[in-house]
């Protein structure tokens, strides 16, 4: 078998596994038609068929390329899908707050398709399928109870170059696959213009601090640029909260989080 189809078989196999575990049968995603979602929605596809719904939740500065992107993989896949605009709610408030920079429209966004998901999951009684890849995590680029929430990821492990690979095996259309990734949080706005260097550089780094954990100064004599390490490591450790779940202040003796620590799936 090859890398990707073991990946494949395993993260079908995971899915499966996890969301059967808690009795609940149906899945649901919020697709964008960026890269992530394409992928998370496709293997879930393979795996839940019509107990998997898909969210396009468009606003204002969504592009019409990326709700294209969408609609086509849906129809490509026979993926079940509905559209849920979060343009209303964030109009609203972005008139009750009119200063607001680029960084707080996202960060709101973000955080209103996340309540409009888990809303829709409650609905149809399904859990939400996240679609933050490892590079994301690791540098913390995302938001927190935004994109980062969800119920299970299975592509949390997968730094974004795989994700692109992956998207490849998987028979994603070229145009979610070439295109620049971008959240459409606001006009213009570029994942890789964000961070200042682009994921395949981000990746290569992060393999030989994260998975070889070589010291800053043995990946420096790899050829990896100082100061895109530097920046590396400074968001790994400042966003390391985001990957937490909220420190519980001890007072007792068995403290969630602390010393009661049962395993997620634990059961009598």
């Amino acid at each position: 078998m090859s890398k990707y189809s073991q990946i494949t078989d395993y993260l079908e196999r995971f899915l499966d596994d996890e969301v059967r575990k808690t009795g609940i049968k149906k899945v649901v995603i919020g697709l964008s038609g960026g890269l992530d979602s394409a992928v998370v929605a496709v293997l879930a596809q393979n795996v839940y068929k019509d107990n998997l719904l898909c969210v396009k939740m468009p606003s204002h500065y969504s592009s019409q390329s990326s709700l294209d992107d969408a609609d086509e993989l849906c129809k490509e896949f026979n993926i079940k899908n509905i559209t849920a605009s979060i343009e209303p709610m964030l109009k609203a408030y972005e008139e009750l707050n009119p200063n607001m920079d680029n960084l707080r429209k996202g960060n709101f966004s973000s955080r209103m398709r996340m309540s409009t998901l888990f809303d829709i999951s409650a609905q149809e009684n399904a859990l939400v399928l996240g679609t933050s890849n490892k590079s994301e995590l690791m540098l913390g680029y995302g938001t927190l109870y935004g994109d980062l929430a969800s119920a299970i990821n299975p592509i949390g492990d997968l730094y974004k170059s795989e994700v692109f690979e992956l998207a490849e095996y998987l028979g994603v259309s070229k145009s979610i696959i070439k295109k620049p990734p971008s959240a459409d949080l606001w006009d213009g706005q570029s994942d890789e213009d964000d961070l200042g260097y682009t994921y395949s550089q981000l990746d290569e780094a992060m393999r030989f601090y994260v998975e070889e954990r070589l010291s800053k100064e043995e990946i420096v004599k790899k050829g990896v640029d100082e100061v895109m390490l530097d920046m590396i490591i400074s968001r790994i450790f400042r966003n390391h909260f985001k990957r937490k779940m909220p420190i519980i202040a001890k007072l007792t003796s068995r403290t969630i989080n602390h010393d009661f620590n049962y395993p997620r799936d634990i059961t009598l």
